[in-house]
């Protein structure tokens, strides 16, 4: 795993960033702060693999993450996020963490869950923790609002989906690597092998230890692909634990992880070739 650079670093290219964006003149500018933010992008991927039981064929997951409330994005985006999840009908909802940008400073708490319930999920819905999550003593408030919203939080913890057919899947999540204490063994405890299982991971670069386990598939954010990213060079900033895997699918090993960008900004109020996304994820089994 590549060595975490430190918080004076990562704003120093933040600003770094600012600069480079001023560069593109005033069309870069308003383009990167009015309209990429808001043209979010829905990424379909397929799920398959032997170990998926035959019952959970086309079931269907939605993953949202990395809102950053209060920043950029607000109560109206997240309405109109949780309207466009039900429309895509899903069977389980995944949020990845960060919900708000600084939960400590956040005034409308008491505003999110009213919205959060009405996501309608019949297997379930899932959250784990983001660094934003735990910092500024937010832990607790981040807790509070997801249970509220009827969200089983996955920190170091697993749980099963179980269909009729007694056929079942595995959600296991860690806590956030930045500012909480990941443990995957306490995770992945009580995991029968040869099960399907699906690792909730806000940073992405965990992988490299998912890889270590019988894990078959990981969830991540975080990375906001990099937030701003510039022809032929590729994204600007990207946070720790972000650092190798940024955007997109990888197969690792027999690990497969897919890094979704995430839909609010942070730091800095702009996107630039980083959408924000929602990702379905849509099982096949193979028996």
């Amino acid at each position: 795993m590549n060595k975490p650079i430190s918080r004076r670093t990562f704003l120093k290219k933040s600003l770094s960033t600012l600069a480079t964006l001023t560069g593109l003149g005033i069309g870069g500018s308003y383009y990167a702060h009015n309209l990429e933010p808001k043209w979010l992008e829905t990424k379909h991927k397929i799920i398959s693999h032997p170990l998926i039981p035959k019952g959970f064929h086309g079931m269907k997951m939605v993953q949202f993450s990395d809102t950053h409330l209060g920043f950029q994005f607000q109560l109206k985006d997240l309405q109109a996020i949780v309207n466009k999840i039900n429309q895509l009908d899903p069977d389980v909802i995944l949020f990845t963490g960060d919900l708000m940008d600084q939960p400590n400073k956040y005034k409308a708490h008491q505003k999110i869950p009213p919205v959060l319930n009405q996501l309608k999920a019949p297997l379930g819905k899932f959250s784990i923790y983001g660094n934003h999550d735990h910092g500024g003593y937010g832990s607790e408030i981040y807790n509070d609002i997801m249970e509220k919203s009827h969200f089983t939080m996955l920190k170091n913890t697993s749980t099963k989906i179980t269909l009729l057919t007694a056929e079942e899947i595995f959600i296991a999540g860690v806590d956030d690597a930045m500012l909480g204490k990941p443990d995957f063994e306490e995770a992945l405890s009580g995991i029968p092998e040869e099960v399907f299982t699906i690792m909730l991971s806000h940073a992405p670069d965990l992988a490299d230890t998912s890889r270590t386990y019988d894990i078959q598939y990981q969830i991540s954010g975080h990375s906001h692909g990099g937030q701003v990213q510039i022809p032929f060079a590729g994204a600007l900033v990207t946070p720790p634990y972000a650092e190798k895997y940024r955007e997109g699918t990888y197969e690792i090993d027999s690990l497969t992880l897919h890094v979704n960008r995430g839909l609010g900004t942070t730091r800095l109020p702009y996107r630039f070739l980083s959408r924000p996304e929602l990702t379905v994820y849509e099982f096949q089994a193979e028996k």
